[in-house]
């Protein structure tokens, strides 16, 4: 029997054309009054890269094609990674995440005016109409994980409780990260402080991606342990990027103001190390945890062509 390599590129089209269409559906059956209605399907359609969502759905295919062999002529790996409750946790990411970016534009955080290359939730709409978005984005993140969504089979309460345990304490300390990294405007602080609050602003989401996906696949103790310490260097490296990014690329290439770091003081890795030095502390943070997966599962897997790719988009 011989283990197939992944096929990425094919496997993300596939992950945003999925999401794309389930957005839609999801929402078209979702009973909100006007603006909220228009706001949601506004924010949930920019031109995202749907990250986290592609992160489940690798680690998904990583977990089924490290535990099942396939035979060369077989069908590719991406054709058949999309169950219905891996797109379930593609979708409650997604959701969970643009609420955050959506609260995270509003004047009362950092007051951003451009989002995905787009005028803001609040700019397109008002503020009370982008908070209740924010919030009602949230509900349904976990309303996707538990209740009969349209096109879709009915999910376990088994396979519900498992993704809501990974799910629910990872959006928690999303938010405390957020009031930490608030906290830590206008100061200075060390390294581990820093990390601490991106462990839980940037890489607790991100964790929550990966391990659903995994749960999805029945991935054992073993390969969850393997795939946490994945997704916190993941996170941690994504957030230096980030940082570097905001230095170094436009406002074109973000979608977002660039600078907007500096011009809030915040507490960055730039800010701490340079750029040169915070590249090369994020290079390592990708070589660690391509090494922790490839520990654990077959070559060419899933999450180590992710951790390339991500790698690469500082490049």
């Amino acid at each position: 029997m011989i283990k197939q390599s992944v096929n990425f590129e094919s496997l993300s089209q596939q992950v945003i054309a999925t999401l794309s269409t389930d957005i839609d559906t999801l929402l078209s059956h979702a009973e909100l009054p006007s603006p909220l209605k228009e706001a949601c399907h506004y924010a949930m359609t920019g031109q995202g890269k749907r990250v986290r969502p592609l992160m489940a759905a690798c680690a998904y295919h990583t977990v089924i094609y490290s535990n099942t062999a396939v035979d060369s002529g077989a069908e590719t790996l991406s054709d058949s990674v999309l169950t219905d409750n891996c797109r379930r946790a593609m979708l409650a990411v997604e959701f969970l995440h643009t609420y955050s970016l959506i609260h995270d534009d509003l004047p009362c955080m950092d007051d951003d005016d451009l989002r995905r290359g787009r005028p803001t939730c609040h700019i397109k709409f008002d503020e009370a109409t982008a908070m209740l978005t924010g919030d009602v984005l949230q509900t349904l993140a976990f309303e996707i994980l538990t209740a009969d969504i349209e096109g879709f089979q009915p999910i376990s309460d088994e396979q519900a409780a498992k993704l809501l345990t990974v799910f629910a304490p990872r959006a928690r300390r999303m938010v405390s990260g957020q009031m930490l990294d608030l906290n830590a405007e206008n100061k200075e602080i060390t390294q581990a402080e820093l990390e601490a609050i991106h462990r839980d602003k940037t890489g607790a989401l991100i964790e929550a991606a990966v391990l659903m996906g995994g749960v999805c696949a029945e991935a054992s103790a073993e390969q969850l342990a393997a795939m946490t310490q994945f997704a916190t260097n993941i996170g941690l490296a994504f957030q230096v990027q980030d940082d570097i990014l905001d230095v170094t690329a436009s406002t074109d290439i973000l979608g977002k103001p660039a600078g907007s770091d500096e011009g809030l003081n915040k507490s960055t890795y730039v800010r701490l190390m340079g750029v040169d030095s915070a590249t090369d502390y994020a290079k390592s943070l990708f070589v660690e945890a391509k090494e922790v997966i490839d520990d654990s599962f077959m070559d060419k897997n899933a999450l180590n062509a992710l951790a390339e790719w991500l790698w690469q988009r500082q490049k």
